[in-house]
């Protein structure tokens, strides 16, 4: 199929569809279900293959492809977010994530966010996102801090990250440990000393600690140390 259009009609977001139909992979299609846990249609194309058809639409005029909202399967969510990470104006970018339909990590995941000279904007972005009701929204509000980490101050990230205390959903607890798994390797010394006083709830303290003990970048004396801060259930 030509995928390099200047506009992009109903009919050729079917044709795309049917497309990707013709080169799904049926034999993994309960595994990538219970891998992502969507229950969104799924074709089971490996993501290496949507970059590649993302990046040819992507020659063409991709915003008409976005412009048509094409969720039908899992597939297109990963394709739409791919085209998504090539904009650069803020506002624009968040007009189509607020329209790609998420229920899962994997979709929120594939979105990249840079945040180079527009730091205040990006950080703003990732507050009003974690006071969304929506999981995955919220989910997206972490992936954000993820480009903070690197901060010579990093007070306002852990004020952000003790906001989530309470925080009682899977996907967002397990993306706020991925997070404090990254800033103990790359700030150690902040981070370090925040874990001192932090308000992390019992899973995430745990996951972030679990991550780091499976991490080649910690040091097995830091991986000792942080067993100090284990809850015990």
């Amino acid at each position: 199929m030509e995928l390099i259009k200047e506009k992009w009609n109903s009919k050729d977001i079917e044709e795309f569809n049917t497309y990707l139909e013709s080169i799904q992979r049926p034999e993994k299609i309960d595994f990538t279900i219970r891998t992502i846990n969507t229950k969104m249609q799924v074709l089971a194309i490996p993501i290496p293959e949507l970059r590649k058809i993302a990046n040819q639409i992507h020659k063409g005029n991709f915003m008409s492809y976005l412009d048509a909202f094409n969720n039908q399967y899992f597939e297109n969510t990963i394709t739409n977010a791919v085209l998504i990470n090539n904009i650069r104006d803020l506002k624009t970018k968040k007009h189509y994530i607020s329209k790609l339909k998420i229920d899962n990590w994997a979709t929120v995941d594939i979105l990249k966010f840079n945040v180079k000279k527009q730091e205040k904007e990006y950080l703003d972005l990732a507050k009003e996102f974690l006071k969304s009701k929506q999981e995955f929204i919220r989910r997206i509000g972490v992936r954000i801090l993820f480009n903070y980490t690197e901060n010579d101050d990093l007070t306002e990230i852990f004020d952000i990250i003790d906001s989530l205390q309470n925080e009682e959903k899977y996907y967002v607890n397990m993306a706020v440990a991925w997070l404090m798994c990254e800033l103990i390797i790359k700030n150690r010394n902040q981070t370090l000393k925040y874990l001192e006083n932090h308000k992390l709830n019992d899973f995430t303290i745990n996951k972030t600690i679990s991550k780091c003990r499976d991490s080649y970048r910690v040091s097995n004396e830091d991986k000792e140390f942080l067993l100090k801060y284990r809850v015990k259930n």
